[in-house]
């Protein structure tokens, strides 16, 4: 049991006595190591569990960010020591409460991401009655690069580490190791439909949520040429032995170097079209398969028992997602049929119908919604969908709510929005742009829905509307007045129905 001093509350963890201090009534802890600082002998490797120490720990302020990409507006941080694999804790009580807990995995295009981002603080949502923890992983080449010699898909084996210090901690935060709920959005949510797949993240979470999900799982295959590529820019085999040498700043530049050039590797296919040279990559051991291959009688094939259909699952995606990045790279108002008609060939599985079933769209239009489809929307149902037939307890829902940043009507529900309604933090980060720099009320009362069904989910399980079925389908579509009703987007459905979103293969040169 935790105490609470003049100096800031205490508690005893596994590795030893950890001091954070109270904020806002909430007990926070903040850059507590879950595993030794990946470099040295220790670099591409496997992450290992963090050494015990002697006396009182200050655990108050966050530890460094891994090294990030600088493509995706990240800035270059000092890493430090190394000393990334850490996590932060957010209680409401420290007693012996055991409170559900909730685990956040940031996304980033399994490119950046930092658990000490303002928009991540856990205070708010703490405050509704949960426990929560977010955490670094090892992202880029760093955490994703298929190199020879080192273990696939680091940065999955650093939040399945992550989640073995929740096990074995968070009673001490008052929490409980039998509640716990991993949520994440972007490429944490493929992160999260990836350890649902894991054989060795059995067990470690019993519920998830999963907001936004991107289809992007790379075969073996083409991993490891993109691993090729990024070591050729560095003059150097694609062996993690060679590699390890090396300042991690000039690995992750490496990387960045090739998603630039990507555009000019056709043997890369869809991930050279989108410029996202990282992702899971099934490898048939970490990751023994894409999530949502399953069949309607038993587990998806390679998957540890258990392992998903376990799992209550919430998933779902925001009805514009695409149109974020639209902004971001100029291409509002600049998509010619052109380039429409080359987004289709390179995503769509059927072009003409696509075309045929949105007859009154734009170009623009089309462009946006074959982005959104592919990259975020029906990945995301097709995880329902899997789940579901495995007998697994599955919600799904659909953002609606247009963003009221830079005038209300340019945004939409865009990809990133679930960000500050999730949290509860309206101002922080990208929270101004999606937001504005005043939020209305209305961001606030709708984040407090959210709140409110995140965290009854987490608590029983039941998240405050029905289930997802195959035949009704039923959907919170979380609009200004959230309801229940039909699955919105049946026309994209029935398009991608077919559709396997198998792991992205290597192609001719």
């Amino acid at each position: 049991m935790g105490a609470i001093g003049s100096a800031g509350p205490e508690v005893r963890v596994r590795a030893g006595r950890l001091r954070g201090r109270m904020e806002g009534g909430v007990a926070v802890f903040r850059g507590v190591p879950f595993g030794r600082p990946p470099v040295g002998a220790l670099r591409l490797a496997a992450p290992v569990p963090a050494e015990s120490w002697d006396g009182v720990r200050e655990a108050v302020a966050f530890g460094a960010p891994p090294p990030q990409s600088r493509l995706l507006g990240a800035s270059r941080a000092d890493g430090g020591d190394g000393d990334w694999l850490t996590v932060n804790v957010w209680s409401p009580s420290l007693g012996g409460a055991r409170l559900p807990v909730m685990v956040w995995i940031q996304g980033g295009g399994y490119m950046y991401g930092w658990s000490g981002d303002p928009l991540f603080d856990g205070r708010v949502l703490a405050g509704d009655g949960v426990v929560v923890v977010t955490f670094n992983y090892r992202v880029s080449a760093e955490g994703f690069g298929h190199f020879r010699g080192a273990p696939a898909n680091r940065g999955l084996l650093d939040q399945v580490a992550a989640l073995r210090w929740v096990r074995d901690n968070i009673a001490a935060f008052g929490g409980d190791p039998d509640r716990v709920t991993v949520f994440g959005e972007s490429a944490g949510a493929g992160s999260i439909a990836a350890l649902m797949t894991m054989p060795s993240a059995a067990g470690l979470f019993r519920r998830a949520i999963a907001l936004s999900v991107p289809g992007l799982f790379f075969s073996a295959e083409v991993a490891a040429d993109i691993a090729a590529a990024v070591a050729a820019e560095l003059g150097l085999p694609p062996d993690a032995g060679e590699l390890r040498s090396l300042p991690p700043e000039r690995l992750i530049d490496a990387g960045d170097a090739v998603a630039d050039k990507s555009g000019g590797c056709p043997q890369w296919g869809r991930a050279a079209y989108v410029q996202t040279p990282f992702a899971p990559v099934v490898d048939g051991e970490v990751l023994p398969d894409v999530p949502w291959r399953s069949v309607p009688d038993g587990p998806a094939p390679g998957a540890a028992d258990g392992t998903a259909s376990g799992v209550d699952l919430i998933v779902g995606h925001n009805r514009d997602e695409y149109r974020l990045f639209m902004l971001i790279k100029g291409d509002l108002g600049q998509i010619t049929a052109e380039r429409a008609d080359a987004a289709l060939r390179q995503l769509a599985p059927d072009p003409a119908g696509y075309r045929a079933a949105f007859p009154d769209a734009c170009e623009e239009r089309l462009f946006e919604l074959v982005h959104s489809d592919w990259l975020f929307r029906m990945p995301s149902l097709r995880l329902a969908e899997a789940h579901q037939r495995r007998g697994g307890s599955t919600r799904l829902f659909e953002l609606t709510w247009p963003a009221p940043g830079m005038g209300g009507d340019v945004l939409g529900a865009c990809h990133g929005l679930g960000l500050p309604l999730t949290f509860g933090n309206l101002t922080e980060g990208v929270a101004a742009l999606l937001l504005g720099q005043e939020p209305p009320p209305a961001a606030a009362e709708l984040s407090a829905r959210v709140r409110a069904a995140w965290t009854a989910f987490a608590a029983t399980g039941d998240p405050g509307w029905p289930a997802y079925e195959q035949e009704g389908r039923l959907t919170w579509v979380v609009g200004a007045e959230p309801a229940v009703a039909a699955y919105p987007e049946e026309t994209s459905r029935a398009l991608w129905a077919g559709y396997g979103f198998d792991p992205l293969p290597l192609g001719p040169r």
